[in-house]
C-alpha cells in the first residue's frame, strides 16, 4: 500500500486545525481506502493553542506528524521543510490549515497520478477574494509566467500532488528561500493541471500579510526570472539615451536663447546628472546579472531550525533542513 503525505503549514490556526485534520482523514477513509495517510503539520512557532491541539491530535492519530519550529521562519520555508521531512511515496506539497485549497480534490489528483502523471497541480481558476487582490495577483503571475524560462500556467500555486522522485529532485536544489510552485516545474517530469475554486477563508484571518506576499513575490521573480535585472538595464539604457537627446536639445536652445532659459552652466549640470545617473543604473544592472549567477550558487543557509518533532520515528536527516 502506497503512502500519501499531506503537508500542512500552520501559524496561529487554533480555529481551523481540527477541521483540517478531520476533513483530510475523512477523504482518505471514504475516497482513498487503498492509500495510507501521513499528515505532516509544520507549526511556525504559534503563539495560540495550535501546538497544544496538534499534540492532542497526534496522541490519538499516529498518521499525524508535527514539526514545531524554533521561531517563525515564514510560510514558504516552513512548508518546504515539511515537504523534505515527508516520507510518503506521493506528497501533497501544500494543504493550508484554513482549507482555502479543498482537500476534497485530493482523490481527483490521485486519479490523475494513477494515469501516469508525476505532478498534478491545482489551477486557481476562480478566487473568492476582492477584485483588487485578483487584479494584483493576475498581473504578478502574468509577469512571472511571461519572463520565466519555465512553462508554467497562470494561477498555479503550491497545491500540488507529486511523486517521490519529484521531491527527491527538489531536494537537490539548494535554495535558502524555496519557491516550491516553480521548483516542481524546474525539475521537469510529466504534469497536468486541475482547475478549481480557491475558497474564501471561513474562520480566523490570514497570517500571510501584504509584506509577506510582496516578499514572496519578489523572491519568485528574482529566483526564476531575470525580469528585475532586465528592467534596471532597460531603464538605465533609456535614461542614458534620453539624456543624450536632452544634451542636443540644450545645445540648440543655448545657441538660440543663450542666457534666457537659465543661468550659464545649469543646463549642462542637469544633463550630466541625467546622463551619469542612467549610466550608473546600466552598470549596476550588468554587474547584478553576474551577482545573481554567483548568488544562486552560494546560497546555503538553513531552511529552518526545529524545536521539536512529534510522532517521527527517527531523528531528521541533515538534508531535510539545509
Amino acid at each position: 500500500m502506497k503512502t500519501i503525505s499531506v503537508v500542512t503549514p500552520c501559524y496561529n490556526e487554533e480555529l481551523t486545525i481540527r477541521e483540517c485534520h478531520e476533513r483530510v482523514s475523512a477523504v482518505f477513509r471514504d475516497k482513498l481506502p487503498n492509500y495510507a495517510l501521513e499528515h505532516v503539520f509544520c507549526d511556525n512557532a504559534s503563539s495560540d493553542q495550535t501546538v497544544a491541539i496538534l499534540r492532542e491530535i497526534a496522541a490519538t492519530d499516529p498518521s499525524v506528524k508535527v514539526i514545531v519550529n524554533a521561531r517563525n521562519f515564514g510560510p514558504m520555508r516552513s512548508n518546504y521543510n515539511g515537504v523534505m521531512a515527508a516520507s510518503g511515496d506521493i506528497v501533497l506539497l501544500f494543504l493550508p490549515a484554513d482549507l482555502q485549497d479543498p482537500p476534497e480534490l485530493i482523490p481527483e489528483f490521485v486519479a490523475l497520478y494513477e494515469q501516469g502523471y508525476d505532478i498534478v497541480y491545482g489551477i486557481r481558476r476562480v478566487r473568492e477574494e476582492s477584485l483588487a487582490m485578483r487584479r494584483v495577483r493576475a498581473a504578478y503571475y502574468a509577469a512571472l509566467t511571461t519572463f520565466s524560462e519555465l512553462d508554467v500556467p497562470m494561477g498555479v500555486g503550491d497545491f500540488q500532488l507529486v511523486d517521490r522522485k519529484v521531491v527527491e529532485a527538489m531536494r537537490q536544489i539548494r535554495d535558502a528561500y524555496p519557491f516550491m510552485r516553480m521548483m516542481t516545474f524546474e525539475c521537469g517530469f510529466k504534469a497536468v493541471g486541475v482547475p478549481y475554486t480557491w475558497g474564501a477563508r471561513k474562520r480566523g484571518f490570514s497570517k500571510n500579510n501584504i509584506a509577506r506576499l510582496v516578499d514572496q513575490g519578489i523572491n519568485g521573480l528574482v529566483t526564476f526570472t531575470p525580469a528585475p535585472l532586465r528592467l534596471v538595464l532597460f531603464v538605465g539604457g533609456t535614461i542614458a539615451a534620453l539624456s543624450l537627446l536632452f544634451a542636443a536639445f540644450n545645445i540648440i536652445v543655448g545657441l538660440i536663447y543663450y542666457h534666457e532659459l537659465a543661468p550659464n552652466g545649469i543646463m549642462t549640470i542637469i544633463t550630466a546628472l541625467f546622463f551619469f545617473g542612467g549610466i550608473q543604473l546600466f552598470a549596476i544592472g550588468v554587474v547584478a546579472e553576474y551577482l545573481q549567477a554567483v548568488y544562486a550558487q552560494v546560497r546555503a543557509k538553513p531552511i529552518v531550525f526545529e524545536a521539536e518533532r512529534i510522532n517521527f520515528a527517527k531523528a531528521p536527516e541533515r538534508g531535510g533542513t539545509e
